[in-house]
């Protein structure tokens, strides 16, 4: 069978579009979509990828009128979190470790649930 090889893009609906994408640039270091076909779009490291559906009762979203979520993997949970409280931006550090690692949660501007994993054991993917 035929596997697609990675997500290409998460595209989403948001009020203020141009200010969400500074936000994220600004406090998470993910790169606006490019202006050109000149311009490199945001590359991410290698690493594992959860993709699934929830049901639509699911805390893990927020509000109700929330449908999406994402989790960032980051190489150091405690300097990302100092890094946003540092900005005043309000984040959750879960007390407890997982076998799969360390997470956060924190909402974007505009309500939308961001989780920040730091993963711990072995990155180097399948085979």
């Amino acid at each position: 069978m035929e596997r697609v090889t990675g997500i290409g893009g998460l595209f989403f609906r948001a009020a203020q579009p141009e200010s969400l994408s500074r936000w994220y640039a600004t406090h998470l270091g993910v790169d606006p979509a490019p202006e050109s076909y000149d311009e490199p779009s945001w590359w991410q490291q290698a690493g594992p990828t959860v993709f699934t559906a929830m049901s639509s009762n699911s805390p893990h979203f927020g509000s109700a009128a929330h449908t999406w979520a994402v989790n960032f993997r980051v190489s150091n949970l405690e300097a990302m979190v100092n890094q946003l409280r540092s900005s005043g931006i309000d984040v959750d550090v879960d007390p407890e470790d997982y076998p799969n690692g360390r997470f956060a949660s924190l909402l974007d501007p505009e309500g939308n649930s961001i989780q920040l994993w730091q993963p711990t054991g072995d990155l180097s993917g399948p085979g």
